[in-house]
């Protein structure tokens, strides 16, 4: 345990404890740290020390990447609320709130691809026989390149 300046005790965690108790491989844990999703002291040995809150971070993070949701969007979501601070249940419903926007528009996305994916997805290739019916005179291609048809909002 180290004592802070005031001398109350305040538990931080190695590297190694960060990495058992959150579930993720140490080099996670740097990586994280390396990319602003997670922070550290170093001791007087120059060892990586890291409060506790930082396992709460860590689960965040998880979560978010199983979602889909991509680190950097992830590090300014996190960015915006002070460095190292525990969120608070209203934190934590605001971002919440932000991500489930995200997921519902991509579960939205998702389902129109598996549901239109063994179907002219408007490529502009104009070889399949259904190409005519949802892509007539390639008026897709004059909206720009890519799957246009699955790519639409």
């Amino acid at each position: 345990m180290k004592k802070t300046a005031s001398g109350n005790p305040k538990r931080v965690l190695s590297v190694g404890e960060v990495a058992q108790r959150s579930g993720v491989p140490i080099s996670t844990v740097h990586f994280y740290e390396s990319k602003g999703l997670i922070s550290s002291t170093r001791n007087a040995g120059n060892q990586r020390r890291f409060a506790p809150v930082m396992l709460r971070y860590i689960a965040v993070i998880k979560v978010a990447q199983r979602a889909g949701i991509p680190l950097e969007e992830i590090r300014q979501t996190l960015g915006s609320y002070p460095p190292s601070s525990k969120l608070t249940a209203s934190q934590w419903h605001e971002i919440s709130s932000l991500w489930r926007d995200m997921l519902d528009e991509r579960i939205k996305r998702l389902t129109r691809l598996r549901d239109e994916m063994d179907r002219c997805i408007g490529c502009g290739c104009l070889s399949l026989e259904e190409c005519p019916l949802r892509n007539p005179d390639d008026v897709l291609g004059e909206k720009g390149p890519g799957a246009r048809i699955l790519e639409r909002p």
